[in-house]
């Protein structure tokens, strides 16, 4: 039978196939042939209308906006996490996500892969905030519209489109200033509509990933994403996703993550120490550098150096 002749739900489901398989060249044939089961498996009892959407969700675009997260696609990623994200990755501090239930939250990260925020997502609901990861919202550079299989990963949850500015931009999506500041507004505004709606959202304070693994400066402009009443922030250190996806690479790989939590901090406390907004994201990076081993730290590895951001990051800790 030729492929004009096939119905269109199942020209979807093998192109996705091919897609995964694809992506994971890099396994043994048997390993591949063993995931090629389980997608079948898989995108047989999601139906025909669960393929529909997800297909759909891969060329939405809604510009500068809000795009919902995929069932199907979430539960794809998780079948191939079982088999790539280490059964001991773990998670670290969840004491500090349960003091965070029901608030409103601002999770900053490091950024070591394009992997990093479905791992975050995959590791709360491995260790039992799946209410956490069932409200997680991530704010993308447009990069991650540039491809399919970006697309695809970023469909386990919801995800907020922003523009990255020309200092942390490749060629792939640069805008100028003028369309930066426009585009920055709008995204600004969705992400306090999310908070308010109750989404957690996930923000790389970096602006893009490290290619040497290393914490980069925070960029001030980020702290805009926080104007919104009663948010606390959660720090967050990742090490190992480097390994699971890395930067010039294009296929997963094997690897043990370790996400570790710090305490909330308060946002109305940190901007009321902090005396610019490069002060306050300075705050966020040396908590979340004081999260990392040394070797990830990076700018902040020596917080002798960022007195001030030290002084608005110890009010935003305090408890009473």
């Amino acid at each position: 039978m030729s492929v004009v002749d096939r119905r269109p739900h199942e020209s979807s489901r093998d192109a996705l196939i091919g897609a995964v398989l694809e992506f994971l060249s890099s396994e043994d044939l048997p390993a591949r042939e063993d995931i090629r089961r389980a997608l079948e498996s898989e995108l047989a009892a999601a139906g025909d209308t669960a393929l529909a959407g997800l297909m759909q969700g891969l060329t939405m675009d809604r510009g500068w906006d809000y795009y919902p997260s995929d069932p199907l696609a979430r539960r794809i990623h998780h079948l191939l996490a079982d088999r790539f994200l280490d059964a001991d990755s773990t998670v670290v501090g969840t004491e500090h996500l349960e003091a965070a239930r029901g608030r409103r939250v601002a999770i900053f990260s490091n950024h070591l892969s394009y992997a990093d925020a479905n791992v975050i997502e995959l590791l709360l609901h491995r260790c039992g905030a799946s209410e956490m990861a069932q409200r997680f919202t991530a704010v993308a550079g447009p990069k991650i519209f540039s491809s399919r299989q970006r697309r695809f990963s970023s469909l386990c949850f919801g995800t907020i489109k922003v523009p990255q500015s020309a200092e942390v931009s490749t060629g792939e999506a640069v805008l100028n200033a003028r369309e930066v500041a426009r585009a920055a507004r709008r995204s600004i505004e969705v992400a306090h509509d999310r908070l308010v709606a109750g989404d957690v959202l996930l923000i790389f304070g970096e602006g893009t990933r490290s290619r040497s693994g290393e914490l980069q400066p925070m960029l001030p402009g980020v702290a805009r994403y926080l104007n919104v009443p009663d948010t606390i922030v959660l720090p967050v250190g990742l090490t190992g996703s480097e390994q699971l996806y890395p930067v010039d690479d294009t296929s997963l790989r094997a690897a043990r993550v370790v996400m570790t939590v710090g305490a909330p901090l308060s946002v109305e406390r940190l901007m009321a120490a902090a005396d610019e907004r490069r002060v306050a994201m300075d705050a966020i990076g040396l908590a979340i550098a004081s999260l990392l081993p040394a070797r990830y730290r990076g700018v902040y590895a020596n917080a002798h150096d960022y007195a001030d951001a030290g002084l608005a990051l110890s009010a935003a800790a305090r408890t009473s």
